[in-house]
C-alpha cells in the first residue's frame, strides 16, 4: 500500500498540473477573444468617425458656395437663386455627418478601454478556488 501511495499522489500532481495548464491557456484564449472583439469595435467606431469628417468636410464645402451664391444673390446682379441647391445637399450632409458620429460614438463607446474583463473575473474566482481553505464553497 506505501509503494501505490506515492504513485497516486505524483499522478494527482500530475493530473492538477495539466488541468492548470490547460485552465491558463483557455483563460488566455478568453482575454485574446475580449480584446479582439473590443479592437475590432475601436475599428469600426474609427472608420465611422472618419466617415463623419468626410461629410462634414463635404458639407463644408456645400455651404462654401452656398454661401457664394448666397453672395451674388444678394448683391443686386441678375436674378439667379441656385444657392437652395446647394444648401439643401450642405443640410443632407451635416445629417449623415450627425448619425455617422452617433454611430462612432456608441462604437468607440462600446470597445473602450480594450480590456479582458470576463477573462480577469474568471481568472479571480479561479484563485479564490485554489487557495480556499474548502474550495467547493467559493464557486
Amino acid at each position: 500500500m506505501s509503494d501505490q501511495q506515492p504513485t497516486n499522489i505524483a499522478q494527482a500532481i500530475s493530473d492538477v498540473s495539466e488541468k492548470a495548464q490547460l485552465l491558463v491557456r483557455e483563460e488566455i484564449e478568453l482575454a485574446k477573444a475580449e480584446v479582439t472583439t473590443k479592437v475590432r469595435s475601436l475599428g469600426v467606431g474609427v472608420a465611422v468617425a472618419a466617415a463623419a469628417g468626410v461629410f462634414v468636410l463635404g458639407a463644408a464645402i456645400m455651404l462654401l458656395f452656398g454661401f457664394a451664391y448666397l453672395a451674388y444673390w444678394a448683391i443686386p446682379f441678375p436674378d439667379g437663386q441656385e444657392f437652395w441647391g446647394f444648401f439643401t445637399v450642405a443640410a443632407i450632409l451635416l445629417l449623415l455627418a450627425a448619425l455617422a458620429g452617433y454611430a462612432a460614438f456608441r462604437a468607440i463607446k462600446k470597445g473602450s478601454p480594450p480590456a479582458p474583463k470576463m477573462a480577469i473575473e474568471e481568472a479571480k474566482l479561479i484563485k479564490d478556488t485554489v487557495t480556499a481553505e474548502h474550495p467547493g464553497g467559493t464557486v
